[in-house]
């Protein structure tokens, strides 16, 4: 996606997405060029920057001139000490309670992006922030899915150690859960691994 979109978006010369959490740290997934992230770096270092606040604020900023432009001050400064850049175009692509997400195009000339880049970029965020959420569900679907066949397993090792039923071996591994304060997926992965049930 980011190799794409410095094909496709005029005036972009360098790509990167940048993840955002409510706690200021910031991720650099994908990157065409080593000055992705070393601006959401200076961007973390800051707690400011126009990727910061695409993900977080708005859905699209826009530097025509950062030599000029007045927002974000220390951002702007650690940025042209450290790099060529000179416009930025950034596009918010998720929004969650843990994570935000930014698609961050990048020219080292001044005023290198113009509507119909605005227009392109928007349409290629919106394009890699429905693959990005499709990738997502998938994850959190096999995950749910190992989950599923773990606790099965565990149930299985307890029916047949205490003889008991499916429902007794459930309310034993949610008890244990509760107990222990951790995951009914993590203890069912404890018992599987066990050697003993006096490890338990």
């Amino acid at each position: 996606m980011v190799e794409y979109a410095v094909y496709a978006v005029p005036g972009a010369q360098y790509a990167g997405i940048t993840l955002a959490r409510p706690s200021g740290d910031i991720e650099t997934p994908a990157t065409t060029h080593r000055y992705p992230a070393l601006l959401d770096d200076i961007q973390q270092r800051h707690r400011q920057g126009p990727c910061f606040v695409a993900a977080w604020h708005q859905h699209t900023v826009r530097i025509d001139d950062l030599k000029n432009d007045k927002r974000w001050p220390n951002y702007r400064r650690d940025a042209l000490a450290a790099t060529s850049i000179e416009s930025i175009l950034s596009f918010r692509l998720f929004a969650s309670e843990q994570t935000m997400g930014a698609l961050n195009l990048y020219s080292d000339k001044p005023y290198a992006f113009d509507e119909a880049a605005e227009e392109i970029g928007y349409v290629l965020a919106t394009h890699a922030a429905l693959a990005w959420d499709t990738v997502r569900r998938e994850d959190h679907f096999l995950s749910a899915l190992a989950s599923r066949d773990i606790i099965g397993q565990a149930k299985g090792i307890l029916m047949a150690r205490f003889d008991i039923d499916a429902v007794q071996a459930f309310e034993l591994l949610k008890r244990l859960s509760q107990e222990r304060n951790i995951k009914l997926a993590d203890v069912a992965h404890q018992l599987t691994n066990l050697r003993s049930f006096s490890d338990l």
